[in-house]
């Protein structure tokens, strides 16, 4: 007797937490599917509960979450998901990140801290994360974290293709925010077609979190149109004193811009109240209405995730969706 043989089919499932469905909506419209219904609530305890309304045995499955306020919930709520999946028999998970949470703590300042970008990394594959998707870490080595394939996507093209329309006319200037994201920094000063660099000397006191000083101005700006750029603004006071220096530097106007809004308070005030034209972002993470303002120009990162999980399910290049660059 012949035995039977099972004919070679891969089949893709996109799920989404609670914390940002827009984001996953938006992802699976562009990839011409559904996400996956699913049932998903807290118990009284404010344990997290979640089950697959359909089966998963054998599909390749995406797991989008962004890990946004309150974010320990929402972080439990992924690793749940992937759990789930595994012990369903899903073929092939891969956790889509759009901010990877923890990543500001990637290294040991001073003796008995932790790292627990890299206890973040540990924990996804436990629960039995193959593969992970993320946008625009906070440092490369994260990367080297994961006990498997990490694919890094950047939000520079999207970034920076806005500001060249907009602004390209104008005599410009790209800014770091610290002389650690110089290299970011030469890479947006390529894409805008060789602008000059500067970048803003601070200090950081290591007991207060989320505290900085824009010391000086490294770098001509004077008559520019400076576009400060970063990984994300948190609560903003960085990013509102460099702009603060670059105006008394003798620039001729400020953009900011970053691919992660949290947003934190007071950062919306500060914002509003700096010397910048346009703050322009990406929406790896929810903004709430009252996180909204007029300079505030919100990109999706939509397009850029949908490729990333359409050239993995086909086993095709993710490098190539950024020029080469891996």
């Amino acid at each position: 007797m012949t035995g039977l043989k099972r004919a070679p089919y891969k089949h893709l499932m996109v799920f989404s937490g609670r914390a940002h469905p827009e984001l996953a909506e938006e992802v699976v419209s562009l990839l011409g599917t559904d996400l996956v219904p699913q049932s998903a609530y807290e118990f009284a305890n404010s344990e997290i509960y979640v089950r697959y309304e359909e089966s998963v045995r054998g599909c390749d499955a995406f797991v989008i979450q962004s890990h946004t306020a309150p974010i320990n919930e929402w972080i439990m709520e992924h690793l749940i998901m992937v759990d789930a999946l595994k012990r369903a028999s899903a073929k092939r998970i891969t956790v889509v990140m759009p901010f990877y949470g923890y990543a500001r703590q990637d290294k040991k300042h001073r003796g008995r801290e932790p790292i627990t970008a890299r206890l973040m990394a540990d924990l996804f594959k436990t629960a039995g994360a193959d593969r992970l998707i993320t946008v625009d870490l906070h440092t490369d080595q994260i990367q080297g974290f994961f006990n498997g394939p990490v694919d890094h996507l950047m939000a520079l093209p999207i970034l920076a293709d806005h500001v060249r329309a907009k602004y390209g006319d104008q005599l410009l200037a790209v800014v770091s925010p610290d002389a650690g994201r110089i290299k970011v920094a030469e890479q947006w000063a390529s894409r805008l077609g060789g602008v000059p660099l500067a970048f803003i000397h601070k200090s950081r006191d290591i007991d207060r979190p989320n505290e900085t000083v824009a010391n000086r101005v490294v770098g001509d700006v004077d008559g520019r149109l400076c576009v400060l750029v970063d990984d994300m603004i948190d609560t903003g006071g960085t990013i509102a004193n460099a702009a603060d220096a670059l105006m008394a530097q003798g620039a001729a106007g400020v953009v900011i811009a970053a691919t992660h809004a949290i947003l934190s308070e007071p950062a919306v005030d500060r914002l509003k109240n700096c010397p910048v034209q346009e703050v322009v972002v990406t929406n790896t993470l929810p903004l709430s209405p009252d996180r909204r303002f007029d300079k505030l120009t919100q990109l999706s990162i939509a397009p850029l995730v949908a490729r990333a999980i359409r050239e993995i399910f086909a086993d095709g290049s993710v490098t190539s969706i950024f020029d080469g660059r891996a």
